[in-house]
């Protein structure tokens, strides 16, 4: 008589596919430290900012990451105050040029695509009421080694060339903070700064080729 085949829940088979989909690399479980909602938040949109600009590269192509908020089991009333709270975080940072969509992944996961690092300064253009960028670190292009601002300003005219801006010189400066306000606000704070920051400026060069 043949014996018969023990069953493998489909809990583990969705998992065991989602870690062959995305690996470590690509996946932010929060259930696992049972954080509160703003703690979350905060988790997910630096891990979000940081992926956006790491996963890229000069990849044109999308980049999906997958972030585990737990079903909310635990919660009172059954409700998952972190998953609403992540809910909310990929609404803003949709309109803010780092989420280009995201979809649930069953009741405790969403699979989020991550927008092109360009999207970070093209995101006011597509809102009505245009949010001020976020102030650059260091507050002045000054305290940036020199190697850094050619980078930025390259960046800036390249940006500026995309536009149609002609005179781009009256505008060059301004554009620089613009950049850079965007990009250090993916970089979390640590060693070598400097020189992730023209990590990110380099991959948003390559986006433009």
């Amino acid at each position: 008589m043949a014996r018969s085949r023990r069953s493998i829940p489909l809990s583990g088979l969705r998992r065991a596919f989602d870690e062959a989909r995305f690996g470590a690399a690509r996946t932010l479980n929060l259930r696992e430290s049972l954080p509160t909602a703003a703690e979350a938040v905060a988790r997910a949109e630096s891990w979000l900012r940081q992926q956006q600009v790491h996963q890229h590269g000069g990849n044109g192509g999308s980049i999906d990451v997958l972030i585990i908020t737990g079903r909310g089991n635990r919660s009172e009333g059954g409700v998952s105050v972190v998953r609403d709270a992540v809910l909310g975080l990929l609404h803003r940072l949709k309109r803010k040029g780092v989420v280009a969509a995201h979809e649930e992944h069953g009741p405790g996961s969403f699979i989020v695509t991550l927008a092109p690092v360009r999207s970070l300064w093209d995101a006011p253009k597509r809102r009505r009421v245009a949010e001020p960028p976020p102030p650059p670190e260091p507050p002045s292009l000054d305290a940036l080694d020199a190697r850094t601002r050619a980078l930025l300003r390259s960046l800036a005219e390249r940006s500026l060339d995309m536009l149609g801006v002609r005179d781009r010189e009256a505008f060059v400066e301004g554009e620089m903070l613009r950049q850079f306000g965007a990009l250090a606000a993916t970089l979390a704070p640590g060693p070598q700064r400097d020189e992730r920051l023209r990590a990110a400026i380099l991959l948003a060069l390559e986006q433009y080729d």
